[in-house]
Parts: structure tokens; C-alpha cells; sequence
């Protein structure tokens, strides 16, 4: 059964989030509010929880999973950064868009793309999931909430509770998301003298990036 942490969006209570921190460093999945719909995330480090992850998701090891960190100078220790990147990156996080970067050799190979090894890369402005991203000390890998046979992701927290309590360990609910996914940009481009490119565009304007 599931456990159920109700997290004011706005003041969050830390006594909840360390609970479901505990929880995550356990082995444990859970689905969390982001700055797009509600995620799935556990441990990057934790081959049994990303193999669960990915049964309740219904995915294979193909598809691509993001990796969500508390803050920039956290992400540029699991992605090669450059000057370029780093700038356009300080004027898109914290915020709603999914960055992709070669990833460093901080990341298992099991959850980057096995041909360009990228990897996708997100700081939340959300300050439930910023509080239990400080108090797991490490990035979580993410997949959006998205049920098999569907194509909109789950916004709401009972109904997530309803459909996944034996399969997933806590929901933390903290009111609802916006539906609009985020604006994906692949940076690869950049270390090579080349533009960025816009994979999505979503929730994240465009235009505070200067694209």
C-alpha cells in the first residue's frame, strides 16, 4: 500500500519530504508533482528500483528516462558542460525545460541513450521536489506519468493513488500540475560550434533563452 504525503505546494513541511527521501534511499518508487504532470522517480544508482521503474511505467531499457537535480552545479557533474551550454543552462534553470547533454561517466550506462550516450536533464522549480532533491543529496531519474494505452500524463494525486497503490511505495501530492509538458533543447550541438536545437516546445518560453 502506498503511502500518501500531503505537501503544501507553496511552504512544504520538511518532516513529510524526509520521509519519502527515506523511502527513495530504501529502493523505493514514487510519484512527485514537477513543473510539467506528476513523475515517476527512484535512485539513479539503484539498478532494482530503475528495473521496477520501469515495470509500473511499462517501458523497456529504451526508453530514455531524465534525471532530475537540485541545481546546476549538481547537473554539470553528470553532464560534459561546456561555456556555451553553461550559460544558456543558468538562464533556463531552475524551470520547465528537459535539457539533453553527453552524459559524464557519473551516469550508469544503463540509463543513457546507448548510441549518442546523451541524457536528459532537468532542474524543478517546484519547491516540493527542490526540498526532496536537497534532502536525497543525489539527482533522481524521472519518467512522466504517463499510463500504458494512454497519452496524457496523471495529474492528480488520488487518482494516481487510486490506480498505483500496490504497485508504487508513496504519492506525494502538492496540488495540481500544469498539463503542458516541458520544452526539450538538445545541447549536443553546441560543444561543436552549432546551434541548440528544440526537440519540444513546451511549458519553458523560449524566448527567456534567447532561441
Amino acid at each position: 500500500m502506498a503511502q500518501f504525503f500531503e505537501v503544501h505546494p507553496d511552504n512544504p513541511q520538511p518532516r513529510l519530504l524526509r520521509q519519502a527521501a527515506a523511502l527513495l534511499q530504501q529502493g523505493g518508487v514514487l510519484a512527485v508533482p514537477t513543473d510539467s504532470s506528476y513523475a515517476l522517480v527512484c535512485q539513479l544508482d539503484d539498478k532494482q528500483a530503475v528495473e521496477r521503474l520501469r515495470r509500473v511505467r511499462q517501458v523497456d531499457d529504451k526508453h530514455l528516462l531524465t534525471l532530475l537535480c537540485s541545481d546546476l552545479s549538481q547537473l554539470a557533474n553528470y553532464a560534459r558542460v561546456d561555456n556555451r551550454q553553461y550559460r544558456l543552462l543558468k538562464l533556463g534553470t531552475p524551470g520547465p525545460y528537459t535539457f539533453i547533454l553527453e552524459a559524464s561517466k557519473e551516469v550508469p550506462r544503463r540509463v543513457s541513450h546507448p548510441q549518442r550516450k546523451t541524457i536528459g536533464l532537468r532542474v524543478p522549480a517546484r519547491k516540493g521536489l527542490q526540498m526532496l532533491l536537497e534532502l536525497h543529496g543525489a539527482p533522481l531519474l524521472a519518467t512522466t506519468l504517463i499510463p500504458p494505452g494512454e497519452s496524457a500524463p496523471l495529474n492528480d494525486a488520488q487518482d494516481i493513488r487510486a490506480r498505483y497503490e500496490h504497485a508504487i511505495d508513496a504519492v506525494v501530492e502538492a496540488g495540481p500540475c500544469p498539463a503542458e509538458p516541458t520544452t526539450v533543447i538538445d545541447l549536443v550541438p553546441m560543444a561543436t560550434g552549432s546551434e541548440p536545437v528544440v526537440l519540444r516546445e513546451g511549458r519553458g518560453s523560449l524566448a527567456a533563452l534567447g532561441l
